[in-house]
């Protein structure tokens, strides 16, 4: 189907997904991009193609909708000359019971941080990343091109961290959380196949309530400046803690 108009209903129906409450609502998001497609076929989350008249439809077996340029640049959530948009459905998530690896983001504000935890978290063989209700959206755009599919691929929900710290326990998963007070350093603790990493607001670190419901917290050990962007933190903790081979 072609759609050449901006006032069209799909187009006013699909704007409003830059919109938080109309993406929860709807339980559907954009994406933008060739590669973002391709691995949102791959994980069976996608449901609609839009592709830009003139362009080559990059699969099939999905609707498809052709548009104008002046649609399609309508439809773009950021400056961009993607040519190619997709619309997904949200995937519903929650903690199994033979989960081993998890990260817990506890109030984080950056897009591009969380993003980029998502995306080192699925790369080091964790098995999901819970955000506290307090935490960004999870389906706006600048996230969702940070992870680089990496979204797609694992569990990612939001929940009380107080509620699924205990449910670790429970699975006798150990939940370390990150912040100097009482701090072992990170260099003291042996990979481990099971355990769950707790990191904090940009700007406050993690809250009280959740550091007194961990079992122990660690540190980076560091020469000079004080602390770090909490994704490279959060980075070296989970390379650190990457259960290889080696791990007991």
């Amino acid at each position: 189907m072609q759609i050449t108009s901006k006032t069209n209903a799909k187009v006013k129906k699909w704007v409003k997904y830059h919109q938080k409450k109309y993406r929860m609502q709807d339980q559907r998001y954009l994406i933008e991009g060739l590669h973002l497609l391709e691995e949102a076929k791959n994980a069976g989350v996608l449901e609609t193609i839009i592709v830009e008249l003139g362009y080559p439809l990059p699969f099939t077996g999905y609707e498809v909708y052709e548009v104008s340029g002046e649609v399609m640049e309508k439809l773009r959530m950021h400056v961009s000359k993607e040519h190619y948009m997709g619309i997904c459905r949200m995937q519903e998530a929650a903690l199994c019971e033979n989960v081993q690896r998890v990260i817990l983001l506890d109030g984080l504000q950056d897009p591009g941080n969380v993003g980029t935890i998502i995306r080192t978290a699925y790369s080091f063989g964790f098995d999901a990343v819970v955000l506290s209700s307090n935490s960004v959206d999870l389906y706006g755009d600048k996230l969702i091109r940070s992870t680089q599919g990496a979204l797609f691929h694992i569990p990612v929900f939001q929940n009380d961290l107080i509620t699924v710290i205990a449910q670790l326990k429970k699975q006798n998963i150990p939940v370390y959380g990150t912040a100097l007070r009482g701090g072992k350093g990170l260099s003291a603790f042996m990979p481990v196949k099971a355990v769950a990493l707790v990191f904090g607001n940009e700007g406050n670190g993690v809250s009280e309530a959740v550091l007194n419901a961990c079992d122990q917290n660690i540190f980076i050990e560091m020469e000079s400046f004080e602390s770090l962007n909490v994704a490279v933190a959060a980075g070296i903790c989970m390379y650190h803690m990457r259960g290889n081979g080696h791990a007991s």
